[in-house]
Parts: structure tokens; C-alpha cells; sequence
């Protein structure tokens, strides 16, 4: 398999340096692998650090600036950063009014959280977790007690960046940010596996001709395999999951917003088409769509694949969402 690599060895910190190099309004420290917004201090604001393995592109790191994440942690690809990246992202950003952590929901990134919020509280630093868990394809999985974190951690990430932005203490941010997880969901599909730089091949089987309904991030296994389907069929499924779980806490009539996200090697031709799908079977069930977005935000390498996000939107996170945000992945208001 060819990469645009150095080594494998090499891939992460050679990525950090090129987003320095791109976004010189960011502290980018490649050794450490820590991403800092270079104003992060300023005003008082409450810090939001996330992180997460590496290979989810944007995802961190390319959402750290006004209005979203105030620091990210890129760990090796597929795997958890570690306590010390957060402990030093945390440090970097806290400017008095506490620090919000915002987890994905794999094992070794709850550990590892769970023991960086430890070690910064033993400094003083005031800690809240949020922890992400919105895919409805399985309970539990390759890397997973529970629900797994998705795309809702872009609309955890921007919502909850926006009310810090605005000033609100800790508490208030870290309650918006688990009310947009708690009214999200999440399903994804694959149609072919991915390969990380080490292995240099494909992370497991999928035939040709078939897909993976329910697929996770690293490519862990979904629901099912099923044959190749059309972009209405798959939308269908896909939003269908999403809803009726979702209806499990009330029905779903209300405004939502909306990710199509692609899985890294889906071009926007598909992904806009698929996102048609998604529009008809949404109105076909009488759900308003408020806001969207169509791209690859939250992807796995190389997938071929894409998944849908739902969230139930009420007053207050539209107007959050709609605040301005600057990031290298994601502006708008600015």
C-alpha cells in the first residue's frame, strides 16, 4: 500500500509539524504532541482539551482555536494519548475557570483522562469530564464498554467551545456539552476497511460488493455485512438506526442538526449525494433539519464510508452553534 510517508514511525509527529507550519496561529509542540490554541489564556475562559488516536483527522487537533478546543492531544494512530499530553494541555490552557475534558468513549482514552484529570486536580485545577458515547450500531465493542464516541464529538466540541467562548463558568459548559451527547446519535458505514502505517494493509476483510453497516471508527465490526446497496437504501438504514434510538427518550419532531461525515476516502461527490438521501428520508418522516454539514470531519484513514449524525437541537445550542468559530478545519462568523 503506498502512503505520502516518511515512516510509520514518523507519520504523527511529521503531521504535527506540518500543521505548525500551516497554522502558525497555533503552539504546536510535535514532541510532546500537544496543540495549543495560542490565545488560550486570554480572557479567563474555561479550557477544552480533547484528544484521541491519532487518524481521525481533523479530529483533534484540527478543531483547537476561538470558539471550539482550546488544546488537543494527538496519540499514536488508533491509540489513546497518554496522561502526560493531557496533564500538559490542561496546564497550558487553564486560565483560572477550570478545564473541561471532552473523551470519546474507548477504554484507553477514559483511563487515561480519568487519570490526567486526577493528577491536574492533586495541582488545583478544577476538572469536569464529558464523555462522548453517541454511536447506536452496538453496546459494546473491539475497544469499548458502552457506546462508542463519534460525530457527536463535533457537535460537543463546537457547542460547548462556543459557550465558553461567551464566559460561562465550568459547570455550565460541561452541562451543555453532556445535554448535545445525550440528545445525539450516531451511525456508520463502511464500504472498504482501512489501513493504518503500520500494518500497510487493509485492518480487516470486507469483500467486494459487500459493506458493514454499523461500522466503528478503527474498524470495529458493526451490525452487519450485507450486499453492496444504493445511496437511498443505505440512508434509509443508516438514519433509521439513528432515530429510532434516539426516540427511545421522546419522539423525534423537533429541529436537528445534521453530519455527513466522511470516512476519509469518500469524495464530496458521494458524500453530497449521499447527504440527498439523508434529507429525503428525514423529511419523509417529518423531522426538521436546522443545520448541516457535509464532509470528513471525524474519518479513519483511509475507509471508504461515511456516517450520519442526529442532534436533537434545542434554542440554545442552535445559537451556540451558530457562533463564530475559527479553526483549522472548521470557521465560520469571523
Amino acid at each position: 500500500m503506498k502512503m505520502l510517508i516518511n515512516s510509520p514511525q514518523t507519520v504523527v509527529v511529521d503531521a504535527l509539524r506540518g500543521l505548525a507550519a500551516a497554522h502558525p496561529d497555533l503552539d504546536v509542540d510535535a514532541e510532546a504532541r500537544v496543540v495549543v490554541r495560542r490565545d488560550a489564556r486570554q480572557g479567563g475562559r474555561v479550557g477544552l482539551v480533547s484528544g484521541g488516536g491519532s487518524g481521525h483527522e481533523p479530529l483533534h487537533a484540527g478543531f483547537v482555536g476561538h470558539g471550539m478546543l482550546s488544546a488537543a492531544c494527538p496519540g499514536e494512530v488508533f491509540t489513546s494519548p497518554v496522561p502526560d499530553q493531557m496533564v500538559r494541555a490542561a496546564k497550558a490552557v487553564e486560565a483560572g475557570q477550570g478545564v473541561l475534558f471532552v473523551v470519546k468513549n474507548y477504554t484507553g482514552d477514559v483511563l487515561n483522562f480519568d487519570m490526567a484529570a486526577e493528577l491536574v486536580e492533586e495541582d488545583g485545577i478544577r476538572v469536569e469530564r464529558v464523555l462522548v458515547n453517541d454511536d447506536v450500531a452496538v453496546t459494546d465493542s473491539l475497544y469499548t464498554a458502552g457506546r462508542r464516541g463519534t460525530g457527536a464529538t463535533l457537535f460537543v466540541e463546537k457547542i460547548a467551545g462556543a459557550a465558553a467562548e461567551e464566559g460561562a463558568p465550568l459547570e455550565e459548559v460541561a452541562a451543555v456539552a453532556r445535554r448535545v451527547n445525550e440528545a445525539s446519535g450516531s451511525f456508520g458505514v463502511a464500504l472498504s476497511a482501512c489501513t493504518t502505517p503500520a500494518k500497510g494493509s487493509p485492518t480487516f476483510d470486507l469483500p467486494d460488493g459487500e459493506l458493514e453497516l454499523g461500522i466503528g471508527i478503527h474498524g470495529e465490526p458493526g451490525r452487519e455485512r450485507r450486499p453492496m446497496m444504493p445511496a437511498g437504501e443505505i440512508a434509509e438504514v443508516a438514519v433509521g438506526a439513528v432515530l429510532e434510538d434516539m426516540a427511545k427518550a421522546a419522539p423525534v419532531d423537533g429541529p436537528v442538526l445534521a453530519l455527513v461525515n466522511g470516512m476519509g476516502a469518500t469524495p464530496l461527490l458521494e458524500l453530497y449525494g449521499f447527504h440527498a438521501e439523508v434529507a429525503r428520508v428525514l423529511a419523509a418522516r417529518n423531522v426538521p433539519v436546522a443545520r448541516t454539514l457535509v464532509g470528513n470531519y471525524v474519518t479513519s484513514l483511509d475507509m471508504a464510508g461515511c456516517s450520519v449524525t442526529l442532534c436533537r437541537a434545542d434554542e440554545e445550542m442552535l445559537r451556540l452553534w451558530d457562533a463564530p468559530v475559527q479553526t483549522a478545519a472548521l470557521r465560520w462568523g469571523r
